[in-house]
């Protein structure tokens, strides 16, 4: 029930922040091999699948999705899609280029390097700490996609990404009771976007597609009656049930009762009471 929401939301924070493509400086570099380079095939079957779990992206991802070494779950990722031969480029860093076009992927626009060059294919790495966190296939002249194009792309969740590149994104990182930035799947916010005049918003989600919970904090009610399921408090009183989760972002706590219809955030001296939200209008 709340899966529309929650999509809805990560794609207007993506689309908010994203760009229309890459530019040319340092969009490749020579880069130092990792300890571990991909050593399967580039050409790898892919297939359909609905969804965003782990195993819907590898089946999506092909070889870019096996080339990522992540520390936790495989975030986002692309299949093969077409480009015209007015888009296609004539050099395999121009078929990396128009992945950023075509895309728009939430991801660094430079940095990446060759990690594997075959005739017909080669793959693309963006590597964090020695390892692969983003991963694109390039390939040349396949069926009805003249000239070199994005083949395959895969990325590691948000918070693996380049530490200056992630704290530029609309995503809000929480930490764990040891102040660890937790992964964007396990638990993010991040503000309403502005092109809808969501800007007073604040949403909260715990996990990720079906399963995923999103909060509300809607101060001026700009989202109307009908998304969440409660009004929001902004002078609550804690439940004497509710339980600390360990999870903060600066001096927000953030507490659940045990059927987690609303979220309490908790900071010195004031409790803020966000409801759960179900289907509701999309900001187009």
């Amino acid at each position: 029930m709340r899966r529309g929401l929650t999509a809805m939301v990560a794609a207007v924070a993506v689309a908010a922040v994203v760009g229309c493509g890459a530019g040319d400086e340092d969009l490749v570099v020579e880069g130092t091999a990792p300890a571990t380079p991909y050593g399967g095939p580039l050409d790898v079957p892919t297939r359909d699948a609905d969804g965003s779990s782990p195993r819907a992206l590898r089946a999506v991802t092909g070889a870019a999705g096996r080339a990522l070494e992540c520390e936790g779950e495989i975030f986002e990722g692309n299949g093969p899609d077409g480009w015209s031969g007015g888009d296609a480029g004539g050099t395999p860093e121009d078929g990396l280029r128009l992945f950023f076009t075509l895309f728009a992927p939430e991801v660094p626009s430079s940095g990446y390097r060759v990690e594997r060059r075959e005739s017909d294919r080669v793959l693309y790495s963006l590597d964090v700490g020695g390892r692969t966190k983003v991963a694109v296939v390039v390939a040349r002249d396949q069926r009805d996609r003249p000239g070199w194009g994005p083949e395959t792309s895969a990325s590691c969740d948000p918070v693996e990404l380049p530490a200056d590149f992630a704290g530029s994104r609309r995503y809000e990182f929480w930490t764990d009771a040891r102040g660890e930035r937790q992964p964007v799947a396990r638990i993010h916010s991040s503000p309403g976007p502005e092109h809808c005049d969501w800007q007073s918003v604040r949403f909260l989600t715990l996990g990720r597609g079906p399963t995923a919970t999103t909060y509300v904090r809607d101060p001026d009610g700009v989202l109307g009656t009908d998304l969440p399921t409660a009004p929001y408090d902004p002078d609550a009183t804690l439940p004497a049930d509710a339980r600390d989760t360990g999870y903060r972002y600066g001096e927000g706590q953030l507490w659940l009762t045990g059927d987690r219809r609303t979220a309490y955030v908790r900071t010195p001296g004031h409790v803020e009471a966000w409801p759960a939200a179900t289907d509701g209008p999309a900001c187009m």
